[in-house]
């Protein structure tokens, strides 16, 4: 039986090294474990209690909602605006974390990684989408971690799944998460 593990990039640009992260995890996944990377996140609309009502939810919330349900992990990449969480993937986990106490992100074991053109590699983003996803009811999986700092110049050539020290770090963190997704109390 694989484990399956949602990626989703709080970066809507197309070239983005988070996208490019995301990608990398995707192709070093270790046998048994599928990495699927979410696309669509730009179609949803930002969340909002009155069109979240049955029957009246969104096609692209109910696609992401359903993604993430039949997913056993989630693996959130966030790149750092302005000192924190990209609108998209905030507006992802606000959609994820409803019905309240039985959304979809529930339980499941998620943990944040990203990379950013800073010193720290977007700690701040990545510490803020834990918090936030936490309180959205996923079990946040903290000693997972990887902070990617100067992005524009290190992968200016090169992407992630060619960086030997990034792959490594890369298949690591999808590894661990695969253990944790694949325990008999995960999701």
């Amino acid at each position: 039986m694989s484990v399956r593990i949602l990626a989703l990039v709080g970066s809507l640009r197309a070239g983005s090294h988070n996208r490019q992260l995301a990608e990398a995890a995707v192709k070093l996944a270790p046998e048994g474990t599928d990495v699927a990377l979410y696309e669509g996140l730009a179609e949803i609309p930002f969340y909002n209690e009155d069109i979240d009502v049955e029957g009246t939810v969104p096609a692209a919330a109910v696609k992401l909602r359903e993604a993430a349900a039949s997913a056993d992990a989630l693996l959130l990449f966030t790149p750092e605006y302005n000192g924190t969480i990209p609108a998209v993937l905030k507006n992802a986990i606000d959609w994820l974390s409803r019905p309240y106490g039985a959304g979809a992100l529930t339980g499941k074991p998620v943990a944040v990684v990203g990379t950013a053109f800073g010193q720290y590699g977007g700690v701040w983003a990545q510490d803020e989408t834990r918090k936030a996803v936490g309180i959205a009811g996923a079990k946040v999986i903290e000693d997972i971690k990887l902070s990617i700092p100067g992005s524009v110049t290190r992968f200016a050539e090169t992407h992630p799944s060619d960086d030997t020290e990034v792959a490594e770090q890369l298949t690591e963190v999808v590894t661990r998460l695969q253990v944790h997704a694949a325990e008999p109390t995960a999701a």
